[in-house]
């Protein structure tokens, strides 16, 4: 995949779990949970219907600013390797007014015996993206990565 350095936003990481461990991790619920957002925000009442099409949902409790529900469409699902989802749509394709703006891809590879973890967001346009990077994109999904290693490393 080709980054856009005036839209893209990525995070590389090599992460010691296993890809199938990191993908549960993505695609269980209560695993999604534990990991999802930089502590102290909880991350709660997580759907996933894991499919093309299918809703993605979070409410996440973010200290000082409240309930942040989060709703998008997964786009693509390659089991333990690529999952896609973008907040423009919400599930079913619909619509989704409320969103970001952006697409979001998980890329997972072997590594040894752990994984090359790449996490993109595509923006709309370079404003967006800045916007994205100055909410604290790198930290902020640099330290959700590391959660989201830990917890697949003890799975």
């Amino acid at each position: 995949m080709k980054i856009d350095p005036a839209t893209d936003l990525e995070l590389v990481r090599h992460l010691k779990a296993s890809p199938a461990k990191v993908w549960r991790c993505w695609t269980e619920p209560r695993l999604l949970e534990q990991w999802f957002a930089p502590k102290p925000v909880v991350t709660r009442d997580v759907e996933i219907d894991l499919r093309p099409g299918g809703s993605f949902k979070t409410v996440m409790d973010v200290p000082g600013h409240g309930e942040m529900p989060g709703h998008g469409c997964f786009l693509e699902v390659v089991p333990e390797r690529r999952l896609v989802w973008t907040d423009l749509l919400q599930g079913c394709w619909r619509p989704n007014s409320e969103s970001f703006g952006f697409t979001a891809f998980i890329l997972l590879e072997p590594e040894g015996s752990g994984t090359l973890y790449r996490a993109v967001a595509l923006h709309r346009t370079p404003t967006q993206r800045d916007e994205h990077e100055k909410m604290g994109f790198h930290d902020g999904w640099g330290t959700a990565a590391d959660q989201l290693d830990a917890l697949a490393q003890g799975l």
